[in-house]
């Protein structure tokens, strides 16, 4: 593990570069049923923690997570590498790729966010419930509110205690973020995105992802929109076997390991 300026991040294994963006839920320790497989598989993985979890901290200034990954990838020599990305890690994920489609040779979205979508009532009305929770000081019940939303009825009692333990934890950080801290956006064109895409929704997610990954089906040139029925919103930690060949399928395709 290697914290400091950069990303907290971990790497290994040799080959084309795999890059692993978790969702907003999480931390880079989403990746753990994967991580072997991927490696094992015959890429160069590199999974990190965006600001504000995981094991890198909030700066006291505003970032954009997707200039972050790409300094992490200059920091470690990676002019070129396939994106995973769940959830907002994905959001992340396009954002790179639209801004420097010349960084990425494939995207696999689990559930991605765009960056231009607009939540539906529903979505908004979960994030006025997590608000009002956590500004009455019940951070417990915000992370059960996440717990119960994002996961799907095949996540077992390990996933859900994970996602528990990621999510509080991210919570705690965010929640003493120092003064100036903030998400610095950026205007993204996602149709800019000329990557190869497999764009994956779940059967029992929120709809608004659900109609994201087919939408992206439409926008980008070299998509493919596979939706898992028994899936909720976190695929990789509901059926991480099925997630994981359905994910090393697609870099064979895409990006095969030599």
């Amino acid at each position: 593990m290697v914290c400091g300026m950069t990303l907290a991040h971990d790497a290994a294994g040799t080959g084309p570069a795999l890059i692993l963006l978790h969702s907003g839920v999480c931390d880079r320790r989403m990746w753990d049923p994967q991580w072997a497989a991927l490696t094992g598989a015959g890429y160069r993985v590199v999974r990190c923690d965006f600001r504000g979890f995981g094991d890198s901290p909030l700066p006291a200034r505003p970032h954009n997570d997707a200039e972050d990954v790409l300094d992490l990838m200059d920091t470690l020599g990676i002019e070129q590498a396939a994106l995973i990305g769940s959830s907002y890690g994905g959001q992340v994920a396009v954002e790179i790729a639209a801004r420097h489609p010349d960084r990425v040779t494939a995207l696999a979205l689990l559930c991605a966010g765009l960056p231009d979508h607009a939540p539906t009532d529903a979505l908004r009305a979960f994030g006025e419930r997590e608000d009002t929770l956590l500004e009455a000081g019940d951070v417990a019940a915000a992370v059960e509110l996440n717990v119960d939303t994002w996961l799907g009825p095949d996540a077992g009692d390990a996933a859900r205690e994970a996602v528990r333990t990621m999510q509080r934890h991210a919570f705690d950080v965010q929640l003493a973020a120092p003064e100036g801290a903030g998400r610095k956006k950026v205007d993204v064109d996602p149709a800019a995105a000329k990557a190869p895409c497999l764009t994956v929704s779940g059967g029992h997610d929120v709809a608004d992802f659900r109609h994201i990954a087919a939408r992206v089906a439409d926008l980008l040139p070299e998509a493919r929109h596979v939706e898992l029925p028994w899936a909720g919103h976190l695929p990789s930690l509901e059926r991480p076997t099925a997630t994981t060949e359905l994910l090393t399928g697609f870099l064979r395709e895409t990006v095969p390991a030599s």
